[in-house]
């Protein structure tokens, strides 16, 4: 009879263990998975930093002319993108399929044509990462010069601002900001929250920002 019960008292607790770890591996996995993109995130800003700084070190006067005499935006994105081409490793041959790609924020809803962080510039680039780039016309040495996003793991899901996906501004002088670098704690905290855009993850996970699942 102890026997017996000896047996079932093991039994009950070998089931409530499982229970406990099923439960936890899921959320053990999400984290441990964010945890992987923030990393390659801040791997990838310190990349473009440098290159950027490299750069702008090498830039010729007659890149320069033809940027400020570019006729459009697309004609702008282009010069951009040869000169990022050799250090992102740009596919230029092969695009993504917009129709099998389609960001969202981090709130759900989806990232519309005509907004500030929607690319219509998107490129494969290394490890079949996504990359965009977008123009910002401007005539201000002070404003921002061009956009670029990152999709740290290209067509594989989420595709969501603040998980898989991140940005930067670029100023005259090859100078970057990750978005939302100006602006304060309290509004990083809420845009990087299931409530917000995660626009402003690319800033605040960059200063040590935690995540919640």
């Amino acid at each position: 009879m102890k026997n017996f019960q000896w047996k079932l008292e093991y039994s009950i607790l070998a089931f409530v263990i499982f229970t406990v770890v099923i439960l936890l591996v899921p959320i053990s996995f999400t984290n441990t998975r964010q945890a992987n993109f923030i990393a390659k995130w801040n791997e990838k800003y310190n990349r473009v930093e440098y290159m950027f700084s490299v750069i702008n070190a090498h830039i010729t006067d007659d890149i320069i002319k033809s940027y400020h005499h570019a006729k459009d935006s697309e004609s702008r994105e282009k010069i951009l993108t040869l000169l990022v081409k050799p250090y992102l490793r740009l596919n230029t041959d092969r695009y993504p399929y917009k129709r099998h790609y389609r960001p969202r924020y981090k709130n759900g809803t989806r990232v519309i044509k005509g907004q500030d962080y929607y690319f219509d510039e998107l490129y494969y680039a290394e490890n079949n990462s996504i990359v965009g780039i977008k123009d910002i016309n401007t005539q201000k040495n002070s404003d921002i010069f061009f956009r670029m996003m990152f999709d740290i793991n290209g067509l594989l899901p989420p595709n969501v601002w603040g998980k898989d996906i991140y940005g930067v501004n670029i100023y005259e002088g090859g100078k970057i900001k990750a978005f939302g670098e100006d602006v304060d704690l309290e509004h990083l905290k809420s845009d990087c929250s299931d409530m917000g855009t995660g626009v402003y993850c690319s800033y605040y996970y960059k200063i040590g920002g935690g995540f919640d699942e």
